[in-house]
């Protein structure tokens, strides 16, 4: 069985590896012109493929069926081969967006939802909550409800992004001030890299539920292979794969005190997990052009949290990095989204008597217990595992990845 993703620039897509968690069949990418579709269509070599943007719309006329779900959004992403040759078309999405609601917790009935876009994606979100009841306005840039006057919708519950703003590589920017909707319950955001766009950063700021879209990626790639094989796949799968994509995709991210092992774990980290170890002090110096020590004498402390926070900046919007950070980073609360958009963040617990203060400016112009007793509710904050390394190297490493696998 040959199965596989149409669409025009493909990139880098975690499709085949979905695909081959699900079912015993090749899955590859097809990247094609739209001049190329319908021969494509005609000639190509598959059995099912699934279809992503631009082609969701393009492909219809070329199929003999589609299911009701495909004629409701008017799109497909799924097409299935039978055995006459003729083709049948299906939306997985529907299901995906559905699952994510769904996990969400979020209950939607009879309230106001907000759809930022109007796009393919819109549609769907747009179907399934009205299925499920929700009262829906989609938000475009033009037309009678737009973002000029959101503020006709205070009242909305439900959130969801449909749009890519905030995706990999332009992180930081949200498409609405959320401050603006008190009745707020939840965020929902299709983009999936990173983790937490900002909209879904403010959103936790702000204690809402959120998710963002790498469940119903899982999720609609379930569905389409229940329809490559014909046969059912457990609801169970999705959260088993959903965990793994999302283990492997984001940063491993080390704070502590200076000298407390961040370099030597991670390091570790990287030669057993197979990823690359990035030190942010190293990022640091290539971004200035000179050693810390020269910027702490040159510049000054202001100078170099400056350059600090480029340089996590450039790593923190990065996927599947291990990531030593200065012990100092967290005093300046402008790190912590930086580091937490992509990324699980652990600080490394290490006794004071023990910590090594050569080539350290601050360590060595500071007692370390003066430092220390400011910087712990710093670490506190920015912290989603403490992990002690005060016993062998191994040990910490060993804990850091019973964490990762507690990952929900």
């Amino acid at each position: 069985m040959r199965c596989g993703l149409l669409g025009r620039k493909l990139g880098h897509s975690y499709s085949p590896q979905i695909h081959g968690y699900l079912g015993d069949y090749s899955y590859v990418l097809f990247e094609k012109e739209p001049e190329e579709i319908e021969v494509f269509l005609k000639n190509g070599d598959f059995t099912g493929i699934n279809v992503t943007v631009p082609y969701k719309k393009e492909v219809i006329p070329f199929l003999d069926e589609l299911s009701p779900t495909a004629r409701k959004i008017g799109a497909v992403n799924t097409i299935v081969r039978r055995a006459d040759g003729t083709f049948f078309g299906h939306n997985t999405d529907y299901f995906g967006f559905a699952s994510m609601v769904k996990r969400s917790g979020l209950a939607v009935s009879g309230k106001k939802a907000l759809v930022l876009g109007s796009g393919g994606a819109s549609n769907t979100a747009v179907a399934v909550l009205r299925e499920l009841g929700a009262r829906v306005i989609v938000i475009s840039r033009s037309g009678e409800n737009n973002y000029d006057n959101l503020h006709l919708h205070a009242d909305a519950a439900v959130i969801v992004n449909t749009t890519p703003v905030g995706m990999y590589p332009n992180v930081g920017v949200n498409p609405v001030d959320l401050s603006r909707f008190p009745r707020l319950e939840g965020v929902l955001d299709v983009v999936y890299n990173p983790a937490r766009t900002q909209l879904l950063l403010d959103a936790e700021k702000l204690g809402l539920s959120t998710e963002n879209g790498l469940w119903m990626l899982v999720a609609q790639a379930k569905e389409a292979a229940e329809y490559f094989t014909g046969k059912p796949i457990d609801d169970s799968r999705i959260g088993d794969i959903h965990r793994k994509l999302s283990v492997q995709m984001q940063n491993i991210v080390l704070v502590g005190m200076p000298g407390c092992g961040k370099s030597t774990i991670g390091g570790m980290l990287a030669e057993k997990l197979g990823r690359k170890f990035v030190d942010a002090d190293a990022e640091i110096v290539r971004l200035a052009g000179k050693s810390i020590p020269e910027i702490f004498a040159e510049d000054g402390e202001e100078v170099f949290r400056e350059w600090e926070t480029k340089a996590l900046s450039e790593l923190g919007k990065q996927s599947a990095l291990i990531i030593a950070t200065g012990g100092g980073c967290v005093t300046k609360e402008r790190n912590y989204p930086l580091l937490h958009q992509n990324g699980t963040i652990f600080w490394l617990k290490r006794a004071l008597d023990v910590l090594p203060t050569d080539g350290r400016p601050l360590s060595q112009a500071n007692k370390l217990t003066d430092m220390y007793a400011i910087r712990k509710p710093m670490y506190e904050a920015f912290t989603d595992h403490a992990i002690d390394n005060n016993g062998a190297a191994e040990e910490t490493v060993a804990r850091i990845l019973e964490k990762l696998e507690e990952t929900p």
